[in-house]
């Protein structure tokens, strides 16, 4: 990393709002190490809050809440990378940043890398010189920290600010600012809901209503277990093991164990094989829908609207994904939309898409309807 800055380390509560006057400007630079990939509730090892040359390492360990950290964010813009990820491990620790801005929305919607260290690279010319996939896997609860972990969390964060203010540059000038507004308001309302729902579980999708029923039960006792022990899910019984027991349901708790292989699923196999014996008795679930059936024209409505889509992306220069997720174009298709503003609500698409894509995408739809039958 270029110009290292000068790191500061504070690990007690009481001395939180000293040291963070060494970062006293209006505009900080904040990022969260998250101590959560083997717990269930998301828990911020360390929270860095960096200006050009300097950042302050908030220990997440130590102190009960970072209160004095919330008190400080009040009032001035933080600048993340990624917001998504760091809201949740933030509140937890009572802090709540209620002026945000995120480059990694600004990026996206400009059509330049998000990745940062590739951002960082374009827009400022710095180079990033951290082994990024060594370090994301790093034990963030561990203390003391070693210098290269110091080095890396401060990379991360030291250069947000200048790096806001080149986007929000570019982001006015190619009129896309209202975009961005756009985009990190719904970014941070997705951030604090609960998406945890068994029937994300991949593989569900191939389930029959009997075994959909077996895969519920066992979702949620997990999801009970979990909560109580603070364990990350997938370190109980990982989804394929759910799936499989689903598919051909274990007959005694010792199959269970022999077929999860782990350690855990030895403690609670009793209470597994009680949810596959309860589910045994409890009637199949069927997947939900709307009563309709696709059609060889709405398939070929949803790939004319993609294509549509793919080519408008391509001549403003973003992303497909970034323009329109694929996803809710299946959604506006089964509504039947009977204009384009039906289609854009249906699709759930914001302003600023259902500005550039309403007569795009209803042109195909309409379209492929027309040359299609049902």
């Amino acid at each position: 990393m270029t110009d290292t800055p000068v790191i500061r380390f504070v690990d007690r509560r009481e001395a939180i709002a000293d040291e963070l006057a060494h970062v006293d400007e209006p505009v900080v630079g904040v990022d969260v190490e998250r101590a959560d990939s083997h717990r269930y509730f998301r828990k911020a090892a360390l929270v860095q809050v960096g200006v050009p040359g300097t950042c302050v390492l908030v220990d997440g360990v130590e102190p009960d809440d970072l209160e004095p950290l919330g008190a400080f964010l009040a009032g001035r813009v933080s600048v993340f990378h990624a917001i998504e990820n760091d809201l949740d491990p933030l509140a937890s620790a009572a802090v709540r940043p209620d002026d945000v801005r995120d480059t990694a929305i600004a990026a996206a919607l400009l059509g330049l890398p998000t990745g940062l260290g590739n951002l960082l690279s374009e827009v400022l010319g710095v180079e990033l010189t951290a082994d990024k996939d060594k370090l994301q896997r790093a034990d963030w609860e561990a203390r003391p920290l070693t210098d290269e972990m110091r080095e890396y969390a401060a990379g991360d964060v030291v250069f947000l600010p200048r790096l806001w203010s080149e986007l929000e540059a570019q982001l006015q000038a190619v009129g896309r600012l209202s975009w961005f507004e756009q985009e990190l308001e719904a970014t941070v309302s997705r951030a604090h809901e609960d998406n945890r729902d068994w029937e994300r579980t991949k593989g569900a999708g191939r389930l029959t209503p009997e075994q959909r029923t077996y895969l519920r039960e066992l979702w949620e006792l997990r999801e009970e277990i979990a909560r109580e022990t603070d364990t990350a899910p997938q370190r109980l019984l990982r989804d394929d093991i759910l799936v499989a027991f689903a598919q051909d349901p274990p007959s005694a708790s010792g199959e269970i164990v022999r077929r999860a292989g782990r350690r855990r699923a030895r403690k609670h196999a009793d209470q597994f094989m009680d949810a596959i014996r309860r589910a045994r008795h409890l009637p199949p679930t069927a997947r939900e829908t709307n009563g309709r059936r696709w059609t060889d024209t709405d398939r070929d409505a949803y790939d004319a609207m993609r294509k549509a889509r793919a080519g408008l992306a391509k001549e403003i220069g973003l992303e497909s994904g970034v323009l329109c997720p694929s996803r809710p174009l299946w959604s506006a298709i089964v509504s039947d939309p009977s204009s384009p503003q039906e289609l854009c609500a249906a699709a759930g698409l914001r302003p600023w898409q259902a500005e550039l894509l309403a007569d795009v995408l209803w042109e195909a739809y309409v379209k492929a309807r027309g040359n299609g039958e049902d």
